[in-house]
């Protein structure tokens, strides 16, 4: 088996299990999980190859190295370290952990893949220029020079992340579409328990921050209520934004339980017991946005319909009136209305739970975008070490 170095600085927070998944699910190739750091409270890894590399040099020896070289150099201990793997090929997650990995990474000599997962391209790149300090700042450039490298080549989640990469800079030939997928066997209906059947409830799973749009569903659930007295509402995730969703919760006086960062298991669990699901997401003044949310997979793949804002999910994540619906960004009225009808229309609900998960599996099974994945490996791995990208021809394998 081909050996393949999956490349991500803090492994892994318990956000990332789809990484920890991709690695699971390969067949052809042989994965070793690399970082610099491992996550306090983080997803367990004791059935991943994991390594860590040395700690990195001094800062302030970065610092003069940059005043005199004028770009970042290699760290001779992580390059060592990283050519005694002996990989074919290396996968990072992230435009920002490429940035960071690139130095060593570029002299390595090996096919570089990225995957962008949407805030570390849809973020405008103003933003990062006039945010942070100085690494930060330069990251749209860095990032846009290391697309110009015929070593590196980068897959989008979705194709609105694809599109947003290719309007951030990143010549459209580098950049092929794979979904992350899902394990479609894990995530299954409950056959005890049709939907029709269930309690009146919308499950949201996502961090409590501004993109993840949480407060426009409290208000449109302060509506719901008037139409539906016994309709629950909950909320899986931490954040900066908890406290004061939980303020407008109690200003409205709705009874929304929240449940702050959720094991996947009890995720799982809330799914088969819930009736919509529903990812209210929006664009934010700095860009960020949903890429492709992975939730929205599950979701559907466990039969529950869904309701979405969310870029990449309401474009190609679901089946607009058929494995749920789709709504303006921040449009109260129209998210409300969804959600009554998906509560009070049984044959509705029925019909698009059994589309969602026909759905889910014929687009989304882990197994099957693992194994294009893997085939877009083998493409990459092959090509000559200094060829030009456009040796490589863009093909959005879905």
């Amino acid at each position: 088996m081909k050996k393949l170095l999956v490349v991500k600085s803090d492994i892994l927070p318990l956000s990332e299990t789809f990484i920890k998944e991709q690695i699971l699910s390969c067949m052809r190739w042989k994965p070793r999980l690399i970082g610099r750091a491992l996550c306090a409270n983080g997803l367990a890894l004791d059935n991943i190859d994991t390594a860590l590399a040395p700690p990195p040099r001094p800062r302030l020896i970065n610092k003069i190295l940059w005043k005199v070289a004028k770009k970042s150099l290699p760290d001779p201990d992580i390059l060592r370290f990283l050519e005694r793997e002996q990989a074919s090929l290396v996968h990072v997650h992230f435009g920002m952990d490429l940035v960071g990995w690139w130095p060593e990474l570029r002299r390595l000599g090996l096919p570089v893949v990225t995957t962008l997962h949407g805030y570390d391209i849809n973020t405008h790149r103003a933003h990062w220029e006039e945010t942070g300090d100085a690494w930060v700042r330069r990251y749209p450039r860095r990032l846009l020079d290391i697309a110009r490298h015929p070593s590196a080549h980068f897959i989008a989640v979705g194709e609105a992340v694809r599109e947003r990469a290719i309007a951030f800079g990143i010549p459209s030939e580098k950049l092929a579409v794979k979904y992350i997928g899902i394990d479609t066997s894990r995530f299954a209906p409950r056959a005890d328990q049709p939907i029709a059947q269930r309690k009146k409830k919308i499950l949201c799973v996502g961090r409590m921050v501004e993109n993840k749009g949480g407060c426009y569903l409290i208000e449109a659930f302060a509506r719901v209520r008037h139409e539906i007295p016994d309709a629950e509402l909950t909320m899986i995730g931490a954040g900066e934004l908890l406290e004061s969703c939980k303020e407008l919760a109690a200003r409205l006086n709705v009874p929304v339980r929240f449940t702050g960062g959720t094991p996947h298991d009890q995720i799982i669990e809330e799914l088969h017991d819930s009736r919509v699901f529903c990812l209210p997401s929006i664009t934010i003044a700095s860009g960020a946005s949903e890429g492709m949310p992975i939730v929205v997979m599950e979701a559907q793949a466990c039969g529950i319909p869904v309701v979405t804002s969310a870029r990449g999910g309401a474009t190609e994540g679901i089946i607009d009136g058929v494995t749920g619906f789709a709504f303006a960004e921040r449009d109260v009225d129209a998210l409300a209305a969804h959600l009554v009808r998906f509560l009070t229309d049984d044959d509705l609900a029925e019909h698009m739970s059994k589309a969602a998960r026909e759905h889910a599996v014929a687009k989304f099974d882990l197994v099957a975008c693992t194994a294009r994945l893997e085939d877009y490996y083998d493409e990459i791995a092959y090509l000559p070490r200094q060829a030009s990208a456009s040796n490589l021809s863009h093909r959005s394998i879905l």
